[in-house]
Formats: C-alpha cells, sequence, structure tokens
C-alpha cells in the first residue's frame, strides 16, 4: 500500500499502513506528518516580540509574563487536544471495529463498535469550504430496524485523506464484511 503518494485534503503528505493480522482482522493506520518545530518557533517569536513591543511602551513586565503563559498554555492544549499524529482503524471480522486516534502529547481515544450495530462502511460525499471532500464512514443501524441507519460515524476525521487512499481503505473493509455476512 506503500507504492503511491497519498495526502490529505490540504495536500499534505499523509502514510497509510496496512496490518494483515489474519483474513478476518486487518488494521489501518493514518499518519500525519510531526509538528513543525520551525512553525512553532515562528509563532512563539512572534508573540513574544509582539509583547515586547508592547512592554517597551509601557514599561510594564505583566505583559511579557502574560505572553510567555499563554505561548506555553496554547501549545500544550494544542498537542493535547488538537494535534493527532495518527489514526487507526481495526475492522475485526465478527466482533466489529475500533477507531483509535494518538495525539501528539501521547494521548490516545478509542472507540469500539459492535458488529451487530453495523450497517456497512461507505465512503462518503461532502462540502467542506469550496470543494468536494470524501470520507469513509461507518453506517450504524438501529437494533429494532435493521434497515434503518440510525447515526453515520466518520472515520479519519483529522488526517482528512484523499479518495484514493480511502478507496484502498474501503475495498479491504468490505473484503472482510463480506465474509462475515
Amino acid at each position: 500500500m506503500e507504492d503511491e503518494a497519498l495526502s490529505n485534503i490540504s495536500g499534505k503528505a499523509i502514510s497509510l499502513d496496512c496490518q494483515t493480522h489474519s483474513s478476518f482482522c486487518r488494521e489501518f493506520t493514518v499518519s500525519s506528518p510531526k509538528m513543525s518545530i520551525g512553525k512553532v518557533m515562528v509563532y512563539t517569536c512572534s508573540v513574544w516580540l509582539l509583547a515586547y513591543g508592547v512592554f517597551f511602551f509601557t514599561e510594564n513586565t505583566a505583559v511579557l509574563s502574560s505572553a510567555i503563559l499563554i505561548t506555553l498554555t496554547g501549545m500544550m492544549l494544542h498537542i493535547h487536544f488538537v494535534k493527532v499524529d495518527h489514526e487507526s482503524l481495526l475492522v475485526i471480522g465478527s466482533l466489529g471495529i475500533q477507531v483509535s486516534s494518538s495525539y501528539a502529547s501521547g494521548r490516545e481515544v478509542t472507540t469500539f463498535i459492535e458488529m451487530s450495530r453495523i450497517k456497512d462502511i461507505v465512503i462518503n460525499e461532502a462540502v467542506y469550504l469550496n470543494q468536494i471532500i470524501y470520507y469513509l464512514c461507518v453506517l450504524l443501524k438501529e437494533p429494532s430496524e435493521p434497515n434503518v441507519v440510525s447515526s453515520v460515524v466518520p472515520l479519519f476525521q483529522s488526517s482528512k485523506p484523499r479518495l484514493n487512499c480511502l478507496a484502498k481503505v474501503y475495498k479491504s473493509c468490505q473484503e472482510i464484511l463480506s465474509k462475515c455476512q
């Protein structure tokens, strides 16, 4: 799965890793590039230079202290809650699907969906800003009404891979789902 260059909807490079654990179990991991130290330094220096400019005219040291605290707090919050390093989808034939997101801080969020609740996995399209994007999603069904879609769970929300990447994951997921039915 590594033969072609993959990118997200913004054009940034991403990687797709597919591990086949058995004929009924596959894991897909979409990894985003690491955080750019250059961007972090530019942002930090800009805020601190602005704070120093304000300090120069006001001679209030609280401005510099506040700028340092705000940038450090902002970076910590960004790393812990926003910046996703990689997202994974584990499809286990008769058991279900596990969706995981690993953040830059090491925090991991995992969700499991039982196979009895899954109606299908589809590639859907949506309007995002001024373009049409595609995303992979799990259609969930009501236990009482199996022909009705009760909700939609989007996958790879942070990495937002393009259609060529989604198609590879979709085909592989459909192979597993077809063996289970």
